[in-house]
């Protein structure tokens, strides 16, 4: 029962870190800049799962779950041309154009469904393993 608890314990955390990289994404929908300032448009970022050797059954299979890492996508910003912006490129093959990210709200709404409908799924998990551990308890004593 403990190791049910374990199991959906680490889901939840690895779906809550997903949610902070969506929502990261979303926030950033619009950002030009860097963390240093510079014009270089952001990147949007995604959590990469793995299967977690320290969260076993008893038969020793690695069922929870980890966060690998959070990865940093590297695809070529969205230009826009706006000559009048003081953010524009002032030379190069895209003088005149601002850099956007290149994110995509719908896709992360879907992204954040999913890791809210499997949050859910988990802690409805952990609900039922206490339910089932108290029903265990009544008939025990």
């Amino acid at each position: 029962m403990i190791s049910a608890l374990d199991i959906s314990t680490s889901a939840l955390i690895a779906q809550q870190t997903r949610l902070d990289a969506i929502s990261g994404n979303i926030a950033n929908l619009s950002t030009v800049r860097d963390e240093n300032g510079d014009l270089q448009p952001y990147q949007a970022r995604y959590v990469v799962l793995q299967t977690d050797p320290d969260v076993a059954t008893a038969s020793g299979a690695a069922v929870g779950v980890k966060v690998g890492s959070v990865e940093t996508e590297q695809i070529e910003p969205m230009y826009r041309y706006e000559p009048g912006n003081p953010l524009a490129i002032t030379d190069g093959k895209w003088q005149g154009y601002v850099a956007y990210p290149r994110v995509d709200l719908n896709t992360e709404f879907v992204d954040a469904l999913t890791a809210v409908r499997a949050y859910e799924a988990n802690v409805g998990v952990m609900e039922m393993t206490k339910g089932m551990g108290a029903q265990t308890l009544k008939i025990l004593v």
